[in-house]
């Protein structure tokens, strides 16, 4: 029966699993030297162990590649092909240990892209717009929109987000954090329901009707809802809406109340007949971060980003008006933690 070889395919295979480096470099050489002394001179190890690397090579892609000639040895036609594919290969080796390249922003072509709710006022994405303008011209940035169903933990730990920006109270756990600004809550009213007193008391805020924004992440509560159930009190939630923007207009004519981070209220009340009143609760500051997966903690070009996004919020907290209680961003950390080791 004629001996059955293995199909060139396979032989292949058998072959790469069988190379590494090493056998690259002693490749290319041989190769340019045509002489197993020159090569052993040339990358400082012993005659004898470029003799057993070109038996290894030879037994893996099934080819003498350097045979006996009158004036010395010459390569293969298998040889000098196998060269090119070496060389290429040994380049892609030393730029993976060559470490990371240094990002450059002002010629990046990178896209970004950050999910976020609308309950941070639009000045906050003009500015984080006008930086990325300023510094990286040709790079693209997308923002979309967070709903109850969306995923974006999965969607940051796939790379579809590069950073989410969230307000819950309890931040998910195993996520990077970067804590952007923290602001009281504000109650804003239509001017002409607003008392004179410019603030609320308990009986008037709990009877009021309230326009609430729809919850962004079905497994928790927003901040005012959790404060509120934790003292055993509830609002009268007559309208719910599915974004914040959409709030302040429906304020104007009616007695609703919105309940709002300060830097949100102040903006609208600049552009629309609107008040912003005290609450008669000691609700907790509302506490704005930035969320990122491991995958992309070490990466050059969103540490940039991530810079870039801290410093629109704290743009933002410095156009705060007086009075104000907006404090700018911090340190990143950990998920839960607040300064990061």
């Amino acid at each position: 029966m004629a001996q059955q070889h293995p199909p060139r395919n396979a032989a292949l295979a058998h072959a790469g699993a069988s190379i590494d480096a090493h056998l690259l470099r002693v490749l290319t050489t041989l190769v340019a030297e045509r002489s197993v002394s020159r090569t052993a001179i040339r990358l400082n190890l012993s005659q004898p162990a470029i003799s057993s690397a070109l038996r290894r090579l030879r037994e893996a892609f099934g080819d003498p590649l350097l045979v006996r000639e009158r004036s010395g040895m010459v390569p293969t036609q298998r040889a000098l092909e196998l060269r090119e594919h070496a060389r290429n290969a040994l380049e892609e080796i030393d730029r993976m240990l060559a470490g990371p390249v240094a990002f450059d922003p002002s010629s990046s072509q990178q896209t970004f892209h950050i999910a976020s709710p609308d309950y941070l006022a639009m000045s906050f994405v003009a500015g984080l717009v006008e930086h990325l303008r300023r510094e990286a011209p040709k790079a693209r940035l997308v923002i979309h929109p967070l709903s109850r169903d969306f995923d974006y933990e999965r969607a940051l730990a796939n790379g579809e987000l590069d950073i989410v920006i969230g307000n819950w109270p309890q931040p998910p756990e195993g996520m990077h954090l970067s804590v952007l600004l923290e602001d009281e809550l504000v109650a804003l009213m239509g001017r002409r329901s607003a008392p004179a007193s410019g603030a609320l008391t308990l009986k008037q805020y709990l009877a009021s009707p309230h326009v609430v924004p729809m919850p962004y992440s079905m497994a928790q509560r927003g901040v005012v809802e959790t404060f509120l159930a934790g003292q055993k009190l509830a609002r009268d939630q007559r309208v719910v809406v599915p974004y914040f923007e959409a709030a302040p207009y429906m304020l104007v004519h009616t007695d609703l109340i919105f309940t709002t981070a300060r830097h949100f209220a102040e903006h609208f009340a600049r552009v629309l007949p609107l008040a912003v009143v005290q609450l008669p609760l000691e609700f907790p500051r509302m506490r704005f971060y930035q969320l990122w997966h491991d995958r992309s903690h070490h990466d050059a070009s969103h540490r940039w980003l991530r810079g870039l996004v801290r410093m629109a919020a704290m743009h933002l907290a410095k156009a705060a008006p007086a009075g104000g209680a907006v404090d700018g961003a911090g340190a990143e950390a950990p998920s839960g933690v607040e300064n990061e080791a």
